[in-house]
Parts: structure tokens; C-alpha cells; sequence
């Protein structure tokens, strides 16, 4: 990764999060170091079909980071649904670091990135395993880009509080939350934050 890409990335972040969250250079730092070994790791293993930086930086990172900044405050456990590639669960850690991430991710090889991706960072963990398999509660569980078919499954066995990004489509009942009206994110159309509270 060359630097002055490295270089447009951290601008494009701090622009783009201007008004909403301001990292600390330790924090652009860590989204940097996300981001080298992301793109490293893309070339073997699919971790995101999202190729232009634009987009990458919207769609991952400043998503991730407007998440982490509607998390209520406090030392919180954070189950991170689905992590994938690390988002959201990855960004909040760096941007939370009072509070402690599991990145949830049954994807074997997906989980290996995210145990490298979180090497760095001690408020991370990484259980290769679904989330329905895990017998254990958080303060929070967040996701992104996971179907409400799919959460239904563990979101209301995990944790009482969740937050989410979605598309325009409401959270249906079967998930057993209460939903704050949606809030739309600040980049494109269509893409919203739920918070909701176990029913």
C-alpha cells in the first residue's frame, strides 16, 4: 500500500467524519493499519467486494464510526454480529476503547484476518463460531449488513440493547426489540442506524 493512499484514506476519513466524531491520531492510526492489511488480505480471501476508496471509506469505516459514537457510554461488552471483515466491531473498538469488542464470524478464514486484524488491539476478541452458538450475554450487540433472517436467530439471546445498520426495510417483530425511529446515515440513501431495546 503506498503511502499517499494511505495518506487520501486517513483525509477521506477525517473528512468525511467531520461533525460527527473526531479520531485521535492513535485511532486514524489503527483505521489505517485496518485498512493496509484489508487490502493485503482482499487479493486471496473475499473480504469486501467494495473496491473504490470513496466508498470503502464511507461504507466501512465512517458507517462503523457513526455506530461506535451513538453506543451508550460505559464500560460495555459488544458482540459484533457477523464481523466479516471487522465492521463494524473493529472501528468501534478503536474508537471505544473503553469498551470490549467480540467479533463474532463462522467464516474460518474470515475469522483468521480478524485475529490478525485485532492483533494490535487488547479490547478485541474473536470467536470463529455462529452467534446462535454462543452461550453467553453482552450489553450490546451491534451488526451491519447481516439480514433480519439471520439475527433472529441470536440478537435477542445475546444481548438487551442493539444497534444496527440497515437498509430502508424496518426491523420485523420476530427479533423481540422495541426500535427507536431510524436515523439516516449522513452518506447516500437508504442506509440507517436502529437502536432498540430487547421487548
Amino acid at each position: 500500500m503506498s503511502t499517499s493512499v494511505s495518506a487520501v484514506f486517513r483525509e477521506l476519513v477525517a473528512e468525511r467524519l467531520r461533525g460527527i466524531a473526531e479520531l485521535t491520531d492513535a485511532q486514524a492510526d489503527a483505521l489505517e493499519s485496518h485498512y493496509n492489511l484489508l487490502n493485503k488480505w482482499n487479493r486471496t480471501l473475499n473480504l469486501t467486494a467494495i473496491r473504490e476508496l470513496d466508498e470503502i471509506v464511507e461504507r466501512h469505516y465512517c458507517e462503523s464510526i457513526f455506530l461506535a459514537a451513538h453506543v451508550p457510554a460505559g464500560t460495555l461488552r459488544i458482540a459484533d454480529i457477523g464481523s466479516g471483515a471487522g465492521f463494524p466491531g473493529l472501528p468501534i473498538a478503536i474508537y471505544r476503547a473503553d469498551c470490549r469488542v467480540t467479533l463474532l464470524e463462522s467464516h474460518q478464514r474470515k475469522a483468521v484476518f480478524l485475529k490478525e486484524a485485532a492483533r494490535a488491539l487488547q479490547n478485541v476478541r474473536v470467536l470463529a463460531r455462529r452467534a446462535e452458538q454462543v452461550n453467553e450475554e453482552f450489553d450490546v450487540a451491534v451488526s451491519r449488513a447481516v439480514s433480519y433472517s439471520d439475527l433472529a436467530a441470536s440478537l435477542k439471546a445475546l444481548a438487551p440493547a442493539a444497534v444496527l445498520l440497515t437498509g430502508a426495510e424496518d426491523p420485523p417483530d420476530e427479533l423481540g426489540f422495541v426500535w427507536e425511529p431510524a436515523i439516516p446515515l449522513p452518506w447516500g440513501k437508504q442506509r440507517y442506524l436502529r437502536m432498540g431495546r430487547r421487548s
